[in-house]
């Protein structure tokens, strides 16, 4: 094991744990990075899928005596951490009821760690019941995300899989941007950001951060800079109509006009995806 991971505080507290636990090494750092800023406050943090008790004890002596840890088990033996001042709930992640029930008596929530069935059904329904519910500035977590590539147990990669969901939402908080004149719907207007690691993926929830994006200048002169994303095929031939001319980037009918026969030429398109192309088959190696 990496000798930095043995020094996280997280990771000290795992290993002095009162109960089992077990967990992917790579993980202590993440938690580190983004659960810092939640210690020592006031906060409601539930772990589905708690086993025997042992992140459980975690999170409490990490987060401190001002969180409330919240375990959800389908297992019915977990009710016996109770004992141990844990609340814990018994019911499937999967079941829109369930997590119903669950919201209508524990109101909102800081942050969801999904440890759970690892399934592409019990992930996805997991962030999609849970994202009403979670505070602005607060966190999903999904661990585990690797079975969206395993074929054994998860008949995985397929389109259904909890990572391509994730995908998903990627393109869907792009609705905030107005070039690509979509409305915005329930997830766009609640997740802020979305953070890929190894095997876990961060979906950050603030509705004050999500709001549609306008373009916005400031009040000085634009002196020089005209677009030359196309100009290694052109060789220079729209600066020089630019400069005998004048219009190209100065009158929006030109710019149009220029976008039109440059942008939007499929010949360009090629080359640039050949490049790509070649990009991608260096990355799978």
């Amino acid at each position: 094991m990496d000798k930095n991971i043995k020094k996280l505080t997280i990771y000290k507290l795992f290993l002095n744990s009162k109960k089992y636990s077990v967990k992917w090494s790579g993980y202590f750092q993440v938690y580190e990075k983004i659960f810092s800023n939640y210690r020592n406050k006031k906060i409601k943090f539930v772990e589905i899928g708690v086993a025997n008790g042992g992140s459980l004890f975690m999170w409490r002596n990490y987060f401190g005596k001002k969180a409330e840890i919240i375990g959800i088990d389908l297992n019915p033996n977990a009710k016996k951490l109770e004992k141990y001042g844990f609340k814990i709930y018994i019911g499937s992640q999967s079941d829109k009821k369930f997590w119903n029930k669950f919201y209508k008596k524990e109101g909102k929530i800081d942050i969801v760690l999904d440890d759970g069935g690892h399934k592409n059904l019990q992930q996805i329904s997991t962030v999609h019941h849970s994202l009403p519910y979670i505070k602005d500035g607060g966190k999903i977590v999904v661990e585990d995300t690797g079975t969206s590539f395993l074929k054994k147990e998860f008949n995985n990669p397929s389109k259904y899989s909890f990572i391509n969901y994730s995908k998903n939402i990627i393109d869907i908080i792009h609705r905030r941007s107005p070039l690509l004149n979509k409305s915005l719907n329930f997830y766009s207007k609640k997740i802020f950001s979305v953070d890929f690691f190894e095997s876990i993926v961060v979906f950050s929830v603030d509705s004050k951060k999500c709001f549609l994006n306008k373009e916005v200048n400031n009040k000085a002169k634009n002196e020089w800079a005209i677009d030359y994303r196309h100009n290694e095929y052109f060789k220079g031939i729209k600066d020089k109509l630019d400069k005998q001319y004048g219009l190209m980037n100065k009158r929006s009918f030109f710019r149009r006009l220029t976008r039109k026969i440059f942008y939007r030429n499929f010949l360009f398109n090629i080359f640039d995806n050949l490049k790509i192309k070649k990009i991608f088959n260096e990355m799978k190696r």
